[in-house]
């Protein structure tokens, strides 16, 4: 067990973003079931629950009118509407985990990204996932669903404009090998947990041990 584990610790919100087929998805399930101390957020959207879904585990699904209301009233610390639904991150759960000194893991794109650094700029840290070449990306989406040339090219170009937005995150992992960047996202993770600003209760810990010399 860490020496640190017993300093009391603030929170922090782990953004991942990457093109779609980069890898992005797999490296967050597996950072969660490997972490017991980081949990997926939860967002809140006004579309229907698909088969298999679960209110409040997957999405919490709520209408047009609550969804406004919530954008309205500042308790949405992100928000986007893809085609006919909207998105969002509810504010009071998120800030209520790492008030308690739990990691709350982000899969969100690049506007999404900007948005919850804009609300909460010292608890994000921000992961970009690229992938290790256009080549191996395109093969990638063309190898998980067979799709025509005209939407996989489509895919590509929306790829395009993502990486564009890599420079504005923290840290860089190429997806080349998967157990690689397992071992680069949990570095990341445990260096950014000891940042001296988020151990809210290393003033007194220091403190109680000078007392004890």
């Amino acid at each position: 067990m860490s020496e640190t584990s017993t300093i009391e610790r603030r929170g922090l919100l782990l953004v991942l973003s990457s093109p779609s087929g980069a890898g992005k998805t797999t490296l967050a399930r597996r950072l969660i079931e490997a972490d017991a101390d980081i949990s997926m957020s939860v967002s809140v959207t006004t579309r229907k629950a698909r088969p298999g879904e679960v209110d409040g585990r997957d999405y919490t699904f709520v209408d047009e009118a609550t969804f406004r209301r919530m954008a309205e009233n500042n308790q949405l610390l992100e928000w986007a509407r893809v085609f006919d639904n909207c998105y969002g991150t509810p504010r009071a759960p998120v800030e209520a985990a790492i008030g308690k000194g739990h990691d709350v893991l982000f899969d969100i794109d690049w506007q999404g990204a900007q948005q919850l650094s804009e609300k909460m700029k010292h608890d994000v840290v921000r992961v970009f996932i690229l992938p290790p070449s256009a080549a191996s990306l395109e093969e990638r989406l063309r190898a998980r669903a067979q799709d025509p040339d005209e939407v996989v090219r489509r895919r590509m170009d929306e790829a395009a404009a993502e990486i564009s937005h890599w420079p504005e995150y923290d840290y860089v992992i190429v997806n080349t090998d998967l157990t690689r960047s397992m071992e680069g996202l949990t570095a990341i993770l445990t260096a950014e947990r000891l940042r001296r600003e988020r151990l809210n209760g290393l003033t007194a810990f220091v403190r109680d041990m000078q007392s004890q010399l």
